[in-house]
């Protein structure tokens, strides 16, 4: 490691960018313009993620809206809400193919669906089982990628072959992670793996939680709040990390499966789906930190604290406070403290949410405090994701997965509407700053 870090070094003497620079040059860091919003790409059916208006060239914040295919995420939800029915497949439905489906077009839909989840012959013993993984994200990217050679139309670009190694990994995933999981626990925990056959007629909710539980049992209540968080994650329109990163390799002229392994590598990281697991943790450690959870004077001295780097995990981040777009609120989070509350209530989780609402209650003065800045900061979807998963009985190192099991979703609609539509491959420019200079023989370095 010596001669690492020497190299390191060596390194950093040549390649620091001075910040002054970006502005200089009017660099959009990020892909951001100058007043934080998105540098435009290109245009989709897809997905609308609507925070804020434009007044006289400010952000004036707005409530959030999240629009699948000019059709409200509020109504789709509470619709299946009231008829007590499961959504993400009708949501998979609207996303790739731009219409509602009928009650006949989503049943053979969903039988499809239940139909595809099987992998294919001997992949699971050669794939998961022999090269155990201690990250759930990692091995989905690998197996996905690794799916590449059991497909004989891998190569196949035509809309048929795309739709259906697209449905294909929707319907696997959820799969592929309980197995992977499973896996880990054995080899890493040195627990029992317990692997549970498919049940056929399941919806994707209903088959996660069957899979993943010992016992096999939940109650419907359960069944559908993950439903919710399915239909919320499946799709955030194309300027996020990673359905932009499945664009960008789709647009090189790459393979199904390799667009999609590029994805999942983009949402492990903690800036975009990674970020549900920190606030899990922020919240153990405000749990430790803070004696009364309903005293907002101590939790608002607790989150003065994250915010000076002195408490947490020393980033001085709030995580599951903030967002990109979203200005006045999340719709996701609205939906998902609404419904999940419903089923916490008398239990040991009715606690936790009061404090997590009171981390979105307090948060934007003491930012302001702390900070100075008076801009809006909404919860967004990650400050309660976690606590759901764990109410649900899923294990940590399944969120992100859980959420690129949801994405695959928006990741497919995203990669057919850009192979059908641009055929451009996407090359952004960077400004090249280094002088030119001779080059010298190594007997006179």
């Amino acid at each position: 490691m010596e001669a690492i870090k020497n190299l390191c070094e060596e390194y950093k003497k040549y390649n620091h960018i001075p910040s002054e620079l970006y502005e200089s040059f009017d660099i959009k860091r990020g892909l951001r313009n100058q007043d934080g919003t998105g540098v435009l790409a290109g245009l989709t059916h897809i997905c609308n993620v609507h925070g804020y208006v434009l007044n006289e060239g400010e952000k004036e914040p707005v409530d959030g809206q999240l629009i699948y295919r000019g059709i409200n995420i509020n109504d789709i939800v509470s619709n299946c809400i009231a008829e007590k029915r499961f959504g993400f497949e009708e949501v998979v439905y609207l996303l790739i193919f731009g219409n509602l489906p009928t009650q006949k077009q989503l049943e053979q839909f969903t039988q499809l669906m239940s139909e595809s989840r099987e992998l294919p012959p001997n992949f699971f013993e050669d794939m998961v089982l022999k090269a155990p993984s201690n990250n759930v994200m990692n091995k989905l990217a690998r197996s996905v990628l690794a799916l590449y050679s059991y497909d004989e139309d891998a190569e196949d670009a035509s809309l048929e072959q795309e739709m259906r190694k697209s449905l294909q990994l929707i319907a696997r995933l959820p799969n592929i992670m309980v197995k992977a999981h499973q896996v880990k626990v054995s080899h890493y925990d040195g627990k029992s793996m317990v692997l549970h056959p498919l049940v056929p007629g399941q919806s994707m909710a209903e088959n996660i939680l069957s899979l993943l539980r010992l016992d096999r049992e939940f109650t419907p209540e359960e069944a559908r709040l993950l439903d919710i968080c399915l239909m919320l994650h499946a799709e955030h329109g194309g300027g996020n990390n990673s359905t932009f990163t499945c664009r960008v390799l789709t647009s090189s002229g790459t393979d199904t499966y390799s667009a999609y392994a590029g994805a999942i590598g983009s949402l492990k990281g903690f800036r975009h789906g990674g970020a549900n697991i920190n606030t899990s943790r922020m919240l153990s450690f405000m749990k430790e930190g803070i004696h009364n959870w309903e005293d907002e004077d101590e939790v608002a001295g607790f989150l003065k604290k994250i915010l000076l780097k002195q408490a947490g995990d020393g980033t001085g981040l709030i995580y599951g406070m903030g967002h990109a777009v979203y200005t006045k609120s999340d719709p996701r989070a609205l939906i998902l403290r609404e419904n999940a509350m419903k089923l916490a209530q008398g239990t040991e989780y009715e606690a936790e949410f009061k404090l997590l609402s009171l981390v979105e209650k307090l948060t934007p003065q003491v930012f302001m405090e702390v900070k100075g800045d008076c801009k809006s900061v909404c919860a967004n979807v990650d400050l309660y994701s976690g606590l759901v998963y764990r109410m649900l009985k899923i294990p940590e190192d399944l969120f992100t997965p859980l959420f690129a099991c949801s994405r695959m979703a928006g990741w497919s609609a995203h990669r057919i509407e850009e192979m059908y539509n641009n055929n451009r491959i996407i090359r952004p420019a960077y400004k090249a700053i280094a002088r030119k200079r001779p080059y010298v023989p190594i007997s006179k370095r």
